[in-house]
C-alpha cells in the first residue's frame, strides 16, 4: 500500500488516494505508530464522490472513525491539486460531517495554503463536569464533531493529559469529545492546546481552534466578524466566526511518500 504522510501545523495524517477498506481502523492503529509504524495522528483515506467533488474518510490513530478533521480537510485539497488529480482551485470535499468547500491558494503550481468553509457552528451553554478530582466549566461546541472548549489563565501549564483524557470518554459526552484548553491574549489572538478525541494530544485541531474561537465569540472575548489568529503548538491559525459561520485558513505540506512491506498492511 502506497501512503503520503502530509501535516498541518504538525497535525500529522498518512493519505491514501482510494476507497478506505474493511480493515481501516486497524490499519490505522498499526501505521500510525510512532514507533512500530510510519508514525502519525491516523490514517485519510481520498476517493471520489457521488455528491461532491471527492470525499474523505478520517481513522483516528486508535482505530476510530472521525467525522471531520480540519488540518487533515486542508492537506486534501493540496493532495488532489499537487500530485494532479484535479486542476480546481475551488474544491467540495464530503465528509461525514457533510459537504464542505475549499479555496486553493496556489504560489508556483503547488498549493501553499487552504481556507475552508467549515460551515455552521452549534454554542452551547457553559456546563460544569467533574473530572480529574475537580470541577471544570466547558463551553460545548460543535463543528460537526463534538468539542470541550475550557478557558485557562495559561495554556502552557494547563493538564491538558489529565484533564483532557478524563473529560474525552466523560458519561456528558457518551460519544467522546475534543477538548481545548484556550488562553485568551487579546481580542485577535488565542492560545490553544488540545487532546483530541482518539489520539490524544496533538499539535494542532482545525476544528478545536474553530470551536475555540466560537466559544470566545460567544463570551466576548474576541471579535466577530473578524480573523482570530490562533496559536497552536504546531503554528497558526486564522478563524473568522459571522453569525455562527466558520471560516479556517491555514497552511498544508507534504512529508514524505512510502509504501508498507508486503504483509504489513
Amino acid at each position: 500500500m502506497y501512503f503520503t504522510k502530509m501535516q498541518g501545523l504538525g497535525n500529522d495524517y498518512l493519505y491514501v488516494y482510494g476507497e478506505a477498506p474493511e480493515n481501516a481502523g486497524e490499519l490505522s492503529v498499526k501505521l500510525s505508530d510512532r514507533h512500530f509504524g510510519a508514525g502519525s495522528d491516523g490514517m485519510i483515506y481520498i476517493s471520489p464522490s457521488s455528491v461532491a467533488d471527492y470525499k474523505m474518510r478520517i481513522f483516528n490513530a486508535d482505530g476510530s472513525e472521525a467525522k471531520m478533521c480540519g488540518n487533515g480537510i486542508r492537506c486534501v485539497g493540496k493532495y488532489l491539486y499537487d500530485k494532479g488529480i484535479t486542476d480546481k482551485t475551488t474544491l467540495r470535499i464530503e465528509t461525514l460531517s457533510g459537504i464542505r468547500t475549499l479555496v486553493l491558494n496556489v504560489v508556483y503550481g503547488k498549493v501553499n495554503s487552504v481556507c475552508v468553509d467549515m460551515g455552521a457552528a452549534v454554542c452551547g451553554e457553559d456546563t460544569t463536569v467533574t473530572a480529574g478530582g475537580e470541577n471544570v466549566t466547558l463551553t460545548p461546541v460543535s463543528v460537526g464533531n463534538p468539542h470541550a472548549v475550557i478557558f485557562v489563565h495559561n495554556a502552557e501549564t494547563a493538564p491538558v493529559q489529565k484533564l483532557g483524557s478524563a473529560i474525552e470518554k466523560h458519561s456528558a459526552f457518551p460519544g467522546g469529545v475534543n477538548v481545548e484548553f484556550v488562553q485568551v491574549l487579546d481580542r485577535h489572538t488565542l492560545r490553544m492546546r488540545v487532546w483530541e478525541r482518539g489520539s490524544g494530544i496533538t499539535m494542532a485541531c482545525g476544528t478545536g481552534a474553530c470551536a475555540s474561537v466560537v466559544a470566545a465569540v460567544k463570551k466576548g472575548y474576541v471579535t466577530e466578524g473578524e480573523f482570530v489568529r490562533v496559536r497552536l503548538d504546531g503554528g497558526d491559525l486564522k478563524i473568522k466566526v459571522t453569525g455562527g459561520k466558520v471560516i479556517m485558513e491555514g497552511p498544508a505540506r507534504f512529508v514524505y511518500e512510502g509504501k508498507t512491506e508486503e504483509g504489513a498492511a
